[in-house]
Formats: C-alpha cells, structure tokens, sequence
C-alpha cells in the first residue's frame, strides 16, 4: 500500500472535500483519512457484491464477524471478550445517544471532557439533559484529564453516566493504567457510568497500551465499550461499529432503547469489519508507520510558525494545535485565508484553537505548513 497517493475522491462526494468544494482550500478537518482501503476489504466487499443479494441480514447471526472483534480484542488488548456481549450499533455517536436513552432520566447530569469532538458535546442537550465538563489540562507536556474536576462533577447527585473518550479526540491522549484506576475509583464512588468512546484506540503512535474501560476489573460490570473499525481502516461510511457491553441488564437496557429507532449495520458493514480485522495487519502497521511519520514531521514544522503550538500525540491522526497566541478574533478564519480548512476549536469547546487531519499524503502536510507560514 502507497499511502502517500493522493486519491481523486469527487466522484465519491467525500463529506470533507465537498465542504471547501470550488476553493483553493485545502481540507484538513473531518476525521477520515485519504488512505486506500486495504486489498482484503476491497476483495471480501466485491466478493459480497457479486453474491447479489442484498436482502435482511440479522447482525447476530454474522459470527464470522462477531469472532473477528472476540479474536481482535484478545490479540490486541488481552481481553476476552464473550461473543453474546457484543452489540452491532450504525456509529460510536449513535451508540452513545443510545447509552443515553438507556441509563439517564429527566433532570439527569451528564459529564464529558473538554474539548471534545461535536457530536459528544452536543449529546446530552439533544437528549434534553444537562452537562458537565471536565477540562483537559496540560502536565509536563501531555493533555490528561482534571481528575479534580471530574471528582467535583461526579460527586453530584445528578451526574449518572461519564461519557469518556479514549484515546481523547482532539488532543491525542492515551489514558494510562493509574489514569484509568482513577476513573474506575472516581465513578464508581459516585456511582456514576461510564460509556467510552474508544474509536481511535487502534490507532496508537506511541509506545503506550490502550486500555479498553471494559476490560477494567473495576469497570467490567459498569460500562459500555464502544469500538469500530472505521477510523482505522477508513471505511466510516459504510455505518458500522460495536459496543461490549459485559453486564447482562445494562446490555438489555442499551438494546431496548435501540428497538424500533436504530437500524442494523449493513452487510457491507459487517463484511468490511470482519475482512479488516482478519486479514489487514500488515495495511495497519504499515498505516501506523506512515501516520507516525506525519505526525512528527507536522508536530515539528508546526512548532516552527510563531503564534502556532501543538503537543505530540500519542494516537489518532488528528493534531490539536494552539493557536492563542496569533491574537486573532478568529483562528477557523486565519487558517482559511492562508487556504487550509481544519476543524474549527470552537466547535470542540476551545475557540483558539483548530485541529488538522494528518491521514493523508505527506505532499499534502508539506502544503498545508507553505500556506500557514505564508
């Protein structure tokens, strides 16, 4: 696999080029990559098309799929996963608007970091509930969570659920064991449960371990895992991702709430997941190569452009960039007219801020660091 083309992705109506469609913006904001997918998804959904029949399949009875995480799971994380604690869900947003729906009543607190990705700040106000945030805080150059903050938020009555996000979209995060022991301790005091988003955990730069929340002693029977091959193997579009949910009655709730609004993932879905998971480990670490080397490389020339600042990211391949010292009105603004189109850090919570996509081809993040230190 080349991951250094540049593929034409008009045809497909891509969410992310069709946003600064016309422009001479580049964009960088979106979080899918502009990789390729691997040979074994493209051969298993050609094969699945050629079958021709696209009629109702039942996600429970695809065990192929259903081995593939119970095999993924054990290899990557030592966790042994039973197959029944699997739950098929179209998306990690979908799967935590559910958990929602499941554990939380009127009058309820939820809790969630900040700055965090759209969709998970903007979950408990759809739900009709209110939020709580816990900051993000820098320590001896690593975002981490104010474990003060997150003690203070869940010792309120009305917190019940704690949606987590691990590793931390923007900023790149991932928790460690005394870090997770502390969530466990914190949330389980205050009897709070924990949904984590853990969608990025394949994607790990550094020499750091991703601890699944479920696979946490403490944390076995009070949370949801929620999990998906999608932003690993680019294939979000396809609308497919699980949670584990390990403790029989929080599973029955979250599948109840399920019934009759959310849809069942595609055959596609579950053919792609289970080809991605089987046979692609040498596209994933040639994949976490790459990444690896575009991180470094956009960490070091954007620390060169005065005004900008970003710290290393040990996963994802999204990189969380201060731009506070620009003392612009409008940092979204800023980046647009130098012809880049990142996310937006108001939308995450953090108006002086942006974060910009480094999946896709270094030619592309040698044009990105030209135009924003024109």
């Amino acid at each position: 696999m080349n991951f250094s083309n540049k593929p034409d992705r008009t045809a497909s109506k891509a969410y992310k080029w069709e946003r600064y469609k016309g422009t001479d913006i580049l964009p960088m904001w979106i979080a899918d990559t502009e990789f390729r997918c691997a040979e074994p998804i493209l051969d298993a959904l050609h094969q699945r098309i050629e079958d021709g029949l696209f009629g109702y399949t039942l996600p429970a009875h695809d065990t192929d799929a259903i081995n593939a995480i119970v095999s993924w799971c054990k290899k990557h994380y030592n966790w042994k996963v039973d197959p029944s604690w699997i739950i098929w869900t179209p998306g990690v947003v979908p799967a935590f608007n559910v958990a929602i729906k499941a554990y939380c009543n009127t009058g309820d607190t939820i809790i969630v970091q900040t700055p965090n990705y759209p969709p998970l700040l903007a979950a408990p106000k759809i739900n009709g509930l209110d939020r709580t945030c816990v900051p993000t805080i820098e320590i001896e150059g690593r975002w981490t969570l104010d474990f003060a903050a997150l003690e203070k938020a869940a010792a309120d009555p009305k917190a019940t659920l704690f949606i987590m996000c691990n590793p931390m979209n923007p900023v790149g995060s991932v928790l460690t064991q005394e870090e997770m022991d502390k969530v466990a301790s914190i949330c389980r005091k205050h009897q709070v449960l924990i949904c984590s988003d853990e969608i990025h955990c394949d994607l790990i730069l550094d020499d750091v371990k991703h601890l699944p929340a479920g696979a946490h002693k403490e944390l076995t029977e009070h949370s949801i895992t929620l999990m998906a091959a999608s932003k690993t193997f680019n294939i979000a579009g396809l609308g497919t991702s699980f949670a584990i949910i390990p403790n029989t009655t929080l599973r029955a709730a979250f599948n109840k709430s399920t019934r009759g609004i959310v849809p069942w993932v595609t055959v596609t879905g579950l053919t792609a997941t289970n080809a991605a998971l089987r046979h692609c480990d040498d596209w994933h670490q040639g994949e976490l190569d790459y990444l690896k080397a575009n991180r470094d490389y956009l960490v070091t020339e954007i620390n060169k452009i005065p005004g900008l600042r970003a710290i290393s990211p040990a996963a994802t391949f999204l990189l969380w960039v201060d731009a506070s010292d620009l003392q612009v009105s409008d940092t979204q603004k800023w980046c647009e007219e130098k012809g880049i189109g990142p996310s937006p850090g108001r939308d995450f919570g953090k108006k002086d801020f942006f974060r910009l996509n480094f999946g896709c081809s270094r030619d592309y993040l040698v044009e990105a660091i030209e135009k924003l230190s024109s």
